[in-house]
């Protein structure tokens, strides 16, 4: 999990670590030896190396040096030893009495962690290594945000001697409270508001548009290139110190989106993998153990809800299915797509294929049968929005040429018809099938339409799917009736209201001056009435396509008729439910339950092609002196096809 960071700065990484320091401490040995007329007596090896050193300074300084030339004057320190023999030469430096130590952010890390190995404590000196080291971390690094950010760095390499010294808590808790220092700015020197996922609401998830957006806040793009392992303990920190979940979240986005969906971060571990073929693999474990580390930093209670965007969580939720992660990260965020399903679009939906939408006929499945939202929204109104972006997804997937026509039914049942507001989308996805598979059958488009509701259909919908040739006649005859009512509904509520304006503009008028007056107003209160009722009516346009239409089924029953006449009368059982069956919109209902039906739908279309016929006669006046018998005695003619 640490290997998602970049390259660590070491001692050798240093801009004061040179090849001089080796130089420099052969002289001061050799200075030691001519000032005190003493040889080197003890031998000390460590990384291949060998130095030649005096006894005296050393077992003044170090515990460890101390105990360690009572058994033998020759000592290997071991490959363990902190910050190697550069961290030893500069140690060496200071226990020869250089007391102005070059510390530096790069090389105070290794220098503690030595001294604390070797025992430079104040039981044996004052002002040793231990308290020199400690007085420059806390004075002058934890004071900088880039001196901290290298000092934490190179916590990495010196595990777990930095971490029981609490170098690396230090660090953590010093870069959360600047970073909080930085979102609040008592002083009010930021030049913009501190960034948040606003932005990226309400649209699909880019991830190099995020990767832009991270980079604009400079504490933003130092934390996220942090090792995850100090990175989740700097956003528990954060939390601890109290900065609001709008300002925290974001980061831990932005670290999912650069070191878990970043392409380019994958493409980069595979070739730093090595030749070796395992590349991939190794790049992929990377991966998986961050995003499992992500799912569990990103709050899932309702103080972090509706912060992250929902497109983020589909992202995840894809990347993770790519990735193959174990099942209970993938549940968790399964959860967490299904309590946002009402904020997301169809275009969030990133999986592909029959697998991708088996994927997202269980996350909306899980979601009508739950009544629980995150965002205070009440369940009836969350699941007409998730209806919505159900039948949306079904109009993108209705093209494909793979798709079946019962496959096709289930997807639409996943949601209930019941949870359904508006039938509109449901509409055009059937229409998208069927005109991408032209060869459904009669009984196939049955099936599909039969659970479409006219009534949920709005008034320009109704109309097209009554034009529509590809609907089944009995979603036709559904939608003609539906728009009969509205006709009979929209004419009441006219009448209804110019009785009712008659009536008040009457008793309203003074019983004085003029009765033009009252004329005046009462042919403008009617006029508006008209307007409105002019307004809930179909087009003209509409009106000749939709008479067109029904003249066509009127022609069709017609047709109907004449072949039921010519049948004798002895051969109207099986074989004559046979035909009805073949001819029919209404096969497989009774004979009896047949001819009320047809009776019903031949008034319908009489009252509809009469009133239609009356219209036209009032815009074209007294033309004709037409009298609608032609029209009644046709449409007498439809109603007796069952009278045989």
């Amino acid at each position: 999990m640490d290997s998602a960071s970049p390259r660590e700065p070491s001692l050798a990484s240093s801009p004061y670590s040179s090849p001089t320091f080796t130089l420099l401490l052969k002289k001061t040995i050799h200075a030691w030896s001519q000032e005190t007329n003493l040889n080197t007596s003890v031998r000390v090896r460590i990384d291949g190396k060998t130095y030649d050193l005096h006894k005296s300074p050393l077992v003044s300084k170090c515990g460890y040096f101390n105990k360690a030339f009572t058994r033998s004057p020759e000592i290997e320190l071991p490959e363990s030893f902190p910050g190697g023999s550069q961290a030893f030469e500069l140690i060496a430096l200071f226990i020869y009495g250089h007391h102005r130590l070059p510390f530096d952010p790069f090389n105070v890390v290794a220098l503690r962690c030595g001294a604390e190995f070797l025992e430079m404590g104040e039981n044996y000196f004052s002002g040793n290594l231990c308290e020199r080291s400690d007085l420059y971390i806390n004075q002058v690094v934890l004071q900088s945000w880039d001196d901290t950010l290298i000092v934490l760095q190179s916590c990495q390499s010196l595990l777990p001697w930095s971490e029981d010294l609490l170098i690396t808590s230090r660090c953590v808790e010093s870069l959360a409270f600047m970073a909080c220092m930085e979102i609040l700015d008592p002083e009010r020197r930021r030049d913009r508001p501190a960034l948040t996922l606003q932005a990226f609401a309400g649209r699909a998830w880019d991830c190099e548009a995020v990767k832009e957006s991270a980079r604009t806040d400079l504490w933003i793009r130092d934390l996220i290139a942090l090792p995850f392992a100090f990175f989740k303990r700097i956003v528990g920190s954060l939390r601890r110190q109290g900065m609001k979940e709008k300002y925290v979240s974001p980061i831990v986005v932005f670290y999912a989106n650069k070191w878990v969906l970043s392409k380019k971060t994958h493409q980069f571990w595979e070739v730093a993998g090595g030749e070796g073929g395992d590349g991939g693999e190794e790049a992929k474990e990377k991966a998986c153990l961050i995003l499992r580390g992500v799912v569990d930093l990103l709050r899932a209670e309702e103080k972090g809800c509706g912060v992250v965007p929902v497109a983020f969580y589909f992202a995840l939720l894809a990347r993770a299915v790519e990735l193959g992660v174990d099942e209970e990260c993938e549940a968790r965020l399964r959860g967490r797509v299904v309590s946002m399903l009402h904020l997301a679009r169809a275009e969030d939906f990133l999986l592909d294929g029959e697998a991708g939408l088996a994927m997202m006929e269980r996350l909306v499945s899980v979601r009508m049968s739950s009544d629980q939202t995150c965002d205070g929204v009440t369940p009836l109104s969350s699941n007409d929005r998730v209806a919505e972006l159900w039948d949306a997804h079904i109009l993108r997937v209705a093209v494909d040429p793979e798709l079946g026509s019962n496959r096709f039914v289930e997807l639409i049942n996943v949601v209930p018809m019941s949870e359904r507001r508006s039938h509109d989308h449901l509409y055009k996805a059937m229409n998208t099938f069927l005109q991408e598979h032209p060869e459904t059958s009669q009984e196939e488009k049955a099936l599909i339409c039969k659970h479409l509701n006219c009534q949920k259909l709005s008034q320009e919908t109704r109309i097209e799917a009554v034009q529509n040739e590809l609907m089944p006649l009995r979603l036709i005859v559904q939608a003609l009736f539906i728009q009969q009512l509205n006709t009979h509904q929209a004419f009441k509520e006219c009448s209804d209201s110019l009785r009712y304006t008659h009536s008040g503009v009457l008793s309203s008028l003074p019983k004085s001056p003029s009765k033009q007056a009252s004329t005046t107003d009462e042919g403008l209160v009617m006029g508006t009435s008209l307007g409105v009722l002019l307004q809930k009516e179909i087009s003209r346009e509409d009106y000749e396509s939709t008479s067109f239409r029904i003249q066509t089924l009127e022609q069709e029953l017609v047709s109907l008729k004449r072949g039921i006449k010519s049948k004798s009368c002895d051969q109207k059982s099986q074989s004559f439910r046979v035909f009805v069956k073949k001819r029919s919109c209404m096969g497989g209902l009774n004979l009896c339950y047949q001819r009320r039906c047809v009776n019903q739908l031949m008034k319908a279309f009489g009252r509809i092609a009469m009133f239609g016929r009356g219209r036209s006669k009032r815009k074209r006046g007294s033309k004709g002196g037409s009298d609608g018998r032609g029209v009644c005695n046709r449409n007498n003619d439809l109603y007796d096809v069952y009278d045989c």
